[in-house]
């Protein structure tokens, strides 16, 4: 896990996970249009005005009145302590959420959260991503690769004061940042020291105000199970991604295998199905309009404690730039690939997460702007300001913090641009793969201790993995495109702002170097040279990329003739100045900060969540449609079967599959249907705070029995990750009546119903 502290390309990184699909540029047919549900006359109100918020599980205690009068039917203990019968059930994958549901280390999660397995495991003539998979038996299952995970998380611990305490004795920027960095990899010494297996990471919250040392079993060995067709598992794709009503059937179920000793292994035909102490239940109980429901898991990141400088900043560049670079690169993905299939195997995990974290962009930018959230954002620290300002004491303790906060960021704001530049240039696979290859020659000269936290010896298997993991999501055409794209926007950019690196691509592939003020390369020139740069490396080939990644040392990479490895050396100074700059901001900000969080503790009273960091985290509500718009109709809160057929034309991505339209067609319905409803529901609604990393979340219900599983938001309160609206802020579940249907009667797998705990009735 990286420290923490680093800020690398700040609001531009590819965090947010839900449910992809095609390139946004596909339109919605016609006759696609969602089957009407019943509307309301007037919106019924609300029994629960949620404030939001992500609490960390030791929080609960906070809320037990209010879940009491929610009609919670566990102990709130059991939502306090991650090794209870309900949180150690709950999961990681290290980017998604999930849970174990049977005694034989069953996961469930989400279809979209599979994107990896099933590209791992597909090719052109056996399409997982598009058919779907079903392991009949356990030696079916199918390895996820070498870089899946999960993990569950066994201890959080307070360590606040051993990695604050004379913080603000250390003068320099860098220095303090290196401190604290030492002090995080010297609790992840001790804590993993002589215990195979285990995972900590010391983790900060409140803006690094408070520290948590996070121990985790991490298990190597995941395999996939189930995953349904794409019809099902990604119907309605980007066109209905952040959107209701939805139709989606986002599930995938994995299962985790460790060694016969019980510990941590590899993949191996040798180990065993992994049996956790405590596994979910299935909802013995329908769920109903108002229900309260709760979901635990690891959201990835929320901006809800970020000061106005960084909303501005959001507003006015991060957002915008990220907008146009998503669509850019979905356009050129979809030229590039659309008579390959092989290609666009490849290209999956690329085009479902730009596709998604472009709708989601857009969502966040209208929120703030139009939706008045940004100038709300202001008024908020307007009132903070006036508070610290009214008091002596205050003014001096905390008066220059926000101040300060803003200059830095301002000061930052300098080299953004060529920063952004630089990411996207190492952002194909093989160039990536040098970059990797070349810090890891630099590192592993060093002392352990003195290495960078990600290219410590505990983190060498990781990056090994890795590499390997190219072998089946690296794909030549593809590289080549991204990598002649990002240069090509670079030139886009005035000179003053442009990266370098265009120039050392160009002259690693042999191009004359250009000089100030002399015209900028052509698309055609960039495509040339990007090209002749793949077409001499041996980056392409698994044993040669390991062997340099074991084996190789600076000197020796020095004299390496490849061009991609070349073109790594020459970037790394770069790539090296840009940590140290992020280095010097990140230990300001860790004694600015803070300094911020104390106001605000002041200033509010009661308690507030951290924003999201991937730690296990629990959000509760209850289950409730919304209007869109006031003077628009009321959304319902569960959406039906009948509804996906509806919307189905036969083409991606409304083509629901054969077996679930004959299913339906017969009426094989069985006990799945809602008696009120009158029909199998197949997603819900409700007023839960969560947010990319939240994908796959269990969603349980007052009894701590699991009714769904969270796949996404809507597209009108997606900048609730900035600041949350009751009215309007909805996330999106999979109700498992729809995924016990779908086992039951399209698919037939009654041996995994069996196993969880469910009598097939079809």
């Amino acid at each position: 896990m990286r420290s923490g502290l680093r800020l690398l390309a700040p609001l531009f990184g590819l965090g947010l996970v839900s449910c992809g699909g095609e390139s946004p540029a596909a339109k919605a047919p016609e006759a696609t249009a969602p089957a009407a549900t019943a509307q309301p006359q007037a919106e019924t109100p609300p029994r629960f005005a949620n404030p939001g918020g992500m609490w960390m599980p030791h929080q609960v205690k906070d809320h037990a009145a209010k879940l009491a009068e929610l009609g919670l039917a566990i102990d709130p203990a059991a939502l306090a302590d991650p090794t209870s019968g309900v949180l150690s059930a709950v999961v990681s994958l290290g980017g998604c959420s999930a849970s174990f549901i049977s005694a034989e280390g069953l996961v469930a999660t989400n279809h979209h959260c599979a994107t990896g397995a099933l590209q791992h495991n597909s090719s052109a003539t056996a399409n997982l991503l598009k058919d779907g998979f079903l392991a009949k038996t356990r030696a079916e299952e199918k390895n996820n690769g070498p870089q899946a995970r999960v993990f569950v998380t066994r201890a959080v611990t307070d360590i606040t004061s051993k990695m604050t305490a004379g913080l603000e004795k250390i003068a320099d920027d860098q220095a303090r940042y290196k401190e604290i960095e030492k002090r995080q990899k010297d609790a992840v010494a001790a804590c993993e020291k002589g215990r195979t297996g285990t995972r900590c990471s010391a983790a900060p919250f409140y803006e690094r105000a408070q520290w948590f040392l996070i121990e985790q079993l991490e298990i190597r060995d995941v395999r996939l199970v189930w995953a349904p067709p794409a019809g099902v598992g990604n119907y309605g794709g980007e066109i209905d991604n952040w959107r209701w009503p939805r139709h989606t059937g986002d599930v995938t179920l994995f299962r985790a295998y460790v060694g016969k000793d019980g510990q941590p292994a590899d993949f191996s035909p040798d180990n065993v199905p992994y049996k956790p102490p405590h596994h979910l239940k299935i909802a013995s109980s329908p769920l109903r309009e108002g229900d309260l429901v709760f979901v635990a898991g690891y959201p990835g990141r929320t901006n809800t404690l970020k000061t106005k400088a960084e909303v501005d900043e959001a507003v006015t560049w991060a957002y915008p730039r990220r907008q146009k670079l998503y669509e850019d690169y979905l356009a050129r993905l979809e030229e590039v690939t659309k008579d390959d299939k092989e290609a666009q195997i490849r290209a999956t995990s690329y085009v479902r997460r730009f596709g998604n974290v472009l709708t989601n962009t857009k969502g966040q930018l209208e929120g703030l702007v139009k939706g008045g959230l940004a100038a709300e954002k202001e008024r908020s620290e307007k009132a903070l300001r006036e508070f610290v300002a009214a008091d002596p004491q205050r003014q001096a303790q905390w008066g220059k913090a926000l101040d300060e906060i803003a200059t830095e960021i301002a000061k930052h704001a300098e080299h953004r641009e060529r920063n952004a530049q630089l990411d996207e240039v190492v952002m194909p696979r093989l160039v990536g793969a040098a970059m990797t290859i070349v810090r890891m020659a630099e590192e592993r000269a060093k002392p352990d201790a003195a290495r960078d936290p990600d290219f410590q010896q505990r983190n060498w298997s990781r990056v090994e993995q890795a590499l390997k993991g190219l072998s089946t999501n690296y794909h030549r055409k593809v590289d080549e495109a991204v990598l002649g794209l990002a240069l090509e926007r670079v030139t886009r950019a005035p000179e003053a702002e442009r990266s370098p690196a265009l120039a050392y691509v160009l002259q690693g592939a042999g191009a004359p170097e250009k000089k100030p003020g002399a015209a900028v390369p052509t698309p055609s020139e960039i495509a040339a040279a990007v090209t002749k740069l793949y077409a001499t490396t041996t980056l392409g080939d698994e044993k040669a990329r390991l062997e340099l990644l074991t084996k190789g040392t600076t000197a020796s990479l020095r004299q390496s003739k490849d061009p991609l490895i070349k073109l790594a050396l020459a970037l790394r100074p770069l790539q090296k100045e840009i940590e140290q700059r992020e280095e010097r901001f990140a230990g300001k900000m860790a004694l600015l900060k803070p300094k911020y969080i104390e106001a605000l503790r002041a200033f509010k009273k009661e308690p507030f969540a951290p924003d999201a960091n991937s730690t296990l985290r629990i959000t509760y509500g209850t289950v409730r449609g919304y209007k869109p718009a006031p003077d628009a109709p009321m959304h319902e809160p569960f959406t039906l079967l009948s509804e996906v057929v509806g919307k189905n034309t036969g083409k991606e991505p409304f083509d629901v599959p054969a077996p679930v339209l004959e299913a339906i067609k017969a009426k094989k319905v069985g006990p799945y249907v809602d008696e009120k409803l009158g029909e199998v529901p197949v997603d819900f609604l409700a007023d839960l705070h969560i947010t990319g990393g939240n994908s796959g979340s269990a969603t349980l219900n007052a009894k701590g029995e699991l009714v769904g599983l969270a796949f996404d938001g809507n597209y009108e309160a997606m900048a609730s990750d900035w600041l949350f609206t009751p009215s309007i802020t909805r996330s999106i579940h999979v109700d498992m009546r729809y995924v016990l249907w779908l086992l039951d009667g399209p698919f037939g797998a009654d041996h995994i119903l069996e196993e969880i705990g469910v009598t097939p009735k079809l």
